[in-house]
């Protein structure tokens, strides 16, 4: 049997390279990176991150052949940046976290100081900001004392004029992302629930 489709002009055939989805949303036709399909996989995935790929074809009534093109899709696209394990710093002794604001010499830039800080293995995020200070670096230490020496390697890169550091108590909401991949995803018609 043949399949033949209408393509209006500048929408983008189904199995064309451009993979996203269109939804509607409160009468709006909406590009989305991802479809239903994709959220289910994705929900499946984050809740349970050792299933295999055959598993997840038989959960969500699909093709192996079709979990792994959307798996491979989501990964080239930049949707899915890996499959390694979600590690805890606590877990290594590293029990303090923080957050420094950082004020950056303007002649230089933001580049040469965010290699510099990669070098810095306590710290394991760092964002350009607007407001008052110009990086934001998440980082973690054995104590406090142990903090003042991250603080310390942090203000000796050369381009950091100041560091100001707030110590977080609590983590009451982790980091996610499931919750954009079912805003993204939109509406579940069929299967399992985007939820852990």
């Amino acid at each position: 049997m043949r399949l033949a489709a209408r393509v209006t002009a500048g929408a983008a055939a189904p199995w064309s390279g451009d993979s996203r989805s269109r939804r509607k949303d409160e009468g709006r036709v909406l590009d989305t990176p991802i479809d239903e399909l994709d959220g289910r996989l994705i929900a499946l995935l984050t809740a349970e991150p050792r299933v295999g790929v055959l598993e997840c074809s038989r959960r969500l009534g699909v093709a192996r052949g079709t979990v792994q093109a959307r798996l491979d899709r989501l990964a080239q696209r930049g949707v899915i940046r890996g499959f390694g394990p979600e590690i805890d710093p606590a877990a290594l002794g590293y029990d303090v976290t923080a957050f420094a604001t950082l004020q950056i010499r303007q002649v230089g830039g933001h580049d040469p100081v965010a290699e510099r800080l990669a070098e810095i293995p306590e710290v394991i995020e760092a964002h350009t900001i607007t407001g008052s200070g110009d990086m934001l670096c998440r980082i973690v230490a054995r104590s406090n004392r142990d903090l003042q020496r991250v603080i310390d390697q942090i203000v000796d890169v050369q381009g950091v004029e100041r560091a100001s550091t707030t110590i977080a108590l609590a983590t009451p909401v982790r980091q996610r992302t499931l919750p954009l991949v079912r805003s993204a995803a939109g509406p579940t018609r069929t299967g399992p629930a985007l939820s852990p």
